[in-house]
């Protein structure tokens, strides 16, 4: 089977959908920030605050690029489709998923996460705008667009499955 990758705005369910989908569909799973945190040797904030954005970003092509094509779930950063370079490689995969969460059921679950580099300047008014700015991206880079929205994680799991059979 075809590797899944979900995508989505930061806090739209990515890690959590994708650890679903890994066991009910029996496959590996990977998070891109996970991966970015092993190879670089230290959080995601402290590559902010210490690298740069820029670094990381280098780091998440990186990772993305040396994720399987097959028989696993990839759970992506939610900046991953602001490289070209990453969408093009996202648009040749079959099983892309953007969860698509509303902004304001996405800054209900972020309140209390601090380990957001993007959200720490606590400016609602910038990451309004980051999310309507990613929000095409998402869409043209996705085979499958599902509302994360209110719905249970299995709701969601089995959604993308179903999905997928069409």
């Amino acid at each position: 089977m075809e590797a899944i990758y979900l995508i989505g705005f930061m806090g739209s369910g990515k890690t959590t959908v994708s650890q679903e989908l890994s066991e009910k569909l029996e496959l590996a799973i990977f998070d891109t920030d996970r991966e970015i945190v092993k190879l670089a040797g230290k959080s995601i904030n402290q590559i902010f605050a210490l690298d740069g954005e820029e670094k990381f970003r280098v780091l998440e092509s990186e990772v993305l690029h040396s994720m399987p094509l097959t028989d696993a779930v990839v759970s992506t950063g939610g900046g991953i489709i602001g490289s070209e370079k990453n969408r093009l490689f996202l648009k040749e995969r079959m099983n892309v998923v953007f969860l698509n969460a509303d902004f304001s059921t996405i800054m209900e679950r972020l309140k209390d996460d601090d380990t957001r580099p993007l959200l720490s300047q606590d400016n609602l008014e910038a990451a309004e705008k980051l999310y309507n700015l990613r929000l095409p991206l998402y869409r043209e880079t996705a085979t499958i667009e599902v509302d994360a929205s209110g719905k249970s994680v299995s709701l969601i799991a089995n959604e993308i499955i179903q999905r997928m059979k069409k």
